[in-house]
């Protein structure tokens, strides 16, 4: 082979080893771009099989980080769940109401009550106590009924039907044993000898929450708020699914004549007050068609699963009996009255009342609070008409001192939940 052959198949040699590293190079990057793309695709999968977990939210401060002035929403110091109250099992043939299947899915039904319940009774436990605090011998009543349903709106963040207050603030004394509340121009001042009962509620979306308590500054008083204290535990112990009211009445009653009191040397007993009683309660009714009795009155009535009850007692130094005395300042629409009353200022008012309370029972106040003026005549109206019912105080005999407790009980599926309960009482 010649020189020149020698060098020209060299140089075919090398175009050969040239292209063959081209194609190489080319396969190389097609690998890559390949393993490239099998990386992203896997990566996409991977995120589309990645669980979203959602942020959970942090626990707040709970009732200890409520102000000394009640300016903290419950909802800002409880924002995943509200406490619950008090649970008690069910006995005898309800006890395996506790552990059914059953009835845990018709529990589950219900947690938005609930929810709204314990918030609503959160509110009041607050509001309570700050006023167990605050209040003493020489405040005026009007003071501390704006103090507490102030708080109240404050804490509940009042919204119209949403939330709001349940009903006028109760400020009772001595032998008043229920339904005063101060009208505009009342000064009436508590007095160190004052046997005080504080009746309030709160209400989220018209579930309302119905609880009170009573206060005394002077120790000799004790008994009777024993005895009343222990009737209204007692009558909560006895509530329950398909029990008789007769039978709660019959056991309060019981409880209550156990107990006397001793004042300017005579010893008392202490009565139940026979015409008062608690109740059930409805969505923006606190009065729906039940009465617990505190005495045996035979009543065959049954609770029901569901039901919401208001389990209140009232002892008495004096009669153990009720009648209308004073001034009224309570007030509800009646749910069932259609009639339109004829007078303007009358159909004017009642506008003002169905926009803004309902069926929540209302006071006078609330009434000036709203900027109405010169309604005397068309609430008279209303009342003759029984389209408005009026609640006027409730008076044992002047002289004697009655007490009051009381708590809010749901009767759930599953257990009985005391909703209104704290460490107070």
């Amino acid at each position: 082979m010649s020189t020149a052959e020698q060098a020209t198949g060299a140089t075919e040699e090398l175009s050969l080893l040239s292209i063959a590293n081209e194609a190489n190079e080319v396969g190389k990057d097609s690998d890559n771009e390949s393993n490239n793309e099998a990386e992203a695709e896997a990566g996409k999968k991977k995120k589309k099989n990645k669980k979203r977990t959602k942020k959970k939210k942090k626990a707040g401060l709970g009732a200890a980080g409520q102000t000394d002035t009640l300016s903290v929403p419950v909802s800002q110091l409880f924002p995943v769940s509200y406490p619950e109250g008090e649970i008690c099992e069910y006995t005898d043939d309800n006890r395996k109401r506790t552990t059914d299947e059953e009835m845990r899915a018709k529990d589950r039904l219900n947690e938005k009550q609930i929810f709204d319940l314990r918030r609503a009774a959160e509110v009041h436990r607050q509001v309570r106590r700050h006023a167990q605090r605050v209040i003493r011998p020489g405040m005026d009543l009007t003071t501390i009924a704006d103090m507490i349903e102030n708080g109240t709106r404050t804490l509940v963040e009042a919204n119209g039907f949403e939330s709001g207050i349940g009903f006028p603030t109760g400020l009772s004394i001595n032998h008043c044993a229920a339904h005063y509340t101060p009208n505009a121009g009342d000064h009436v001042v508590i007095q160190n000898d004052d046997v005080l009962k504080v009746d309030f509620g709160v209400h989220v979306n018209g579930h309302i929450i119905d609880s009170a308590f009573t206060m005394s500054w002077n120790d000799r008083y004790a008994p009777l708020l024993n005895a009343v204290k222990d009737a209204t535990n007692t009558g909560i112990r006895e509530a329950g699914i398909d029990v008789r009211l007769c039978d709660v009445g019959a056991a309060i009653q019981e409880v209550m004549e156990s107990y006397e009191i001793e004042l300017n040397g005579k010893t008392i007993p202490i009565k139940p007050i026979r015409n008062l009683c608690g109740h059930n309660i409805g969505p923006y009714k606190i009065h729906s068609g039940k009465s617990v009795p505190i005495v045996a009155n035979g009543d065959q009535t049954r609770m029901e699963e569901g039901e919401l009850f208001a389990i209140e007692t009232f002892g008495s130094t004096g009669n153990g009996y009720v009648h209308e005395e004073g001034v009224c300042s309570h007030y509800a629409k009646n749910d069932g009255a259609y009639t339109s009353p004829r007078i303007p200022s009358a159909k004017k008012l009642l506008q003002t009342i169905t926009k803004n309370f309902g069926t929540l029972p209302f006071c006078r106040r609330y009434i000036d609070r709203l900027g109405e003026s010169h309604y005397y005549l068309g609430l008279k109206t209303l009342v003759d008409s029984d389209i408005v019912m009026a609640y006027p105080p409730l008076c044992d005999v002047e002289g004697s001192y009655t007490a009051q407790f009381e708590h809010t009980l749901l009767l759930r599926p599953t257990v009985k939940e005391v909703l209104s309960r704290g460490d107070d009482y």
